[in-house]
């Protein structure tokens, strides 16, 4: 039997990244809501360390390892942000990091990785199973393995990205976040399970990667091979353990997004709100968007997990 994180440990984890994390905006947009018909709230997690919601988890984390683990250090793996999360995270805490990333992880990713001083181990993504090698390379040298998602004390700082959008705007209609590996979704529904009760909740993963929405309305944890999608912070291929509990226990639905509705939001981000957003972190507008005449005069938030792309491929996108 699981021991699942709490709301508790969400309040916990607020209180300890407190000053280390940044607070994240939560940004309107008139063109958004006339659009919608409804009143939306974007809490910008792409201006959060690192430019993404990671850095929550991670920081959380490690902040709890005792002085010998402190001294092993940590090892995780991530197609990029989980990867720069616990970089900075443990270069911040004085902890030596190994990232174990895939081959064709985005350059800025790889790049800020190694500048936050991170380890690099890199697989390839469709041939090598990178939680084997994590889980090889700690039980090596003794270090920690942080997993990106299914860890009770990352699902809990992941989590105060929706506490601190609920206690700034109030109650919510209904709250949109993007699906991976359900870090974030989880986290996200323990927190307004308890600040919003009432409030529907939906995760949003890529139309070509749907293991989560499988998951969900199977009752099982769906496996799948690699997804090919533009998304790259959701590429999983299934949820973990702790993050499926919680999903099945509290989110409502589990819906989808095509590249091409991720590409038109990261249009619309740029053009009426002069935001820079990773495909990744279109995933719950382009879902609402979708959704839009279900929340007619609805509250509604979205979580918008990130901002680390590649110039050139966000320029691609862009022009195409």
């Amino acid at each position: 039997m699981l021991n699942l994180p709490t709301y508790m440990d969400v309040a916990a984890a607020a209180k300890r990244i407190e000053g280390k994390a940044n607070r994240t905006p939560v940004m309107t947009s008139r063109t958004a809501n006339e659009e919608m018909g409804a009143e939306v709230f974007f809490k910008c997690e792409n201006y959060q360390r690192m430019g993404a919601f990671k850095f929550r988890g991670a920081m959380n984390a490690l902040s709890k390892f005792d002085e010998r683990q402190r001294a092993a250090g940590v090892v995780a793996f991530s197609s990029g942000n989980h990867a720069q999360a616990i970089a900075l995270s443990a270069k911040l805490l004085g902890i030596p990091a190994t990232i174990v990333m895939p081959l064709d992880a985005p350059a800025a990713k790889v790049a800020a990785t190694k500048a936050y001083g991170g380890n690099v181990v890199t697989y390839d993504r469709y041939t090598e199973d990178r939680e084997e090698i994590g889980r090889n390379l700690a039980v090596k040298h003794g270090m920690t393995l942080i997993p990106p998602y299914d860890h009770p004390d990352v699902i809990a700082g992941q989590g105060t990205a929706a506490k601190e959008l609920i206690e700034e705007v109030g109650s919510l209609d209904a709250l949109f976040v993007c699906l991976g590996g359900g870090g974030l979704l989880s986290g996200s529904a323990l927190a307004a399970r308890e600040l919003a009760p009432d409030c529907k909740i939906y995760g949003v993963e890529p139309e070509a990667g749907n293991d989560g929405q499988q998951s969900f309305r199977s009752g099982s944890i769906v496996h799948i091979e690699t997804p090919k999608t533009i998304a790259d912070g959701a590429q999983t291929q299934h949820l973990g353990q702790y993050t499926f509990q919680i999903i099945k226990r509290d989110v409502d639905d589990i819906l989808t997004a095509t590249d091409d509705q991720l590409v038109a939001c990261m249009r619309f981000f740029a053009e009426r709100m002069k935001m820079v957003v990773e495909p990744t972190g279109c995933l719950g507008f382009a879902a609402a968007r979708e959704m839009k005449s279900q929340l007619q005069g609805k509250r509604v938030g979205v979580i918008v997990s990130g901002g680390n792309v590649d110039m050139e491929r966000y320029s691609a996108f862009l022009a195409g």
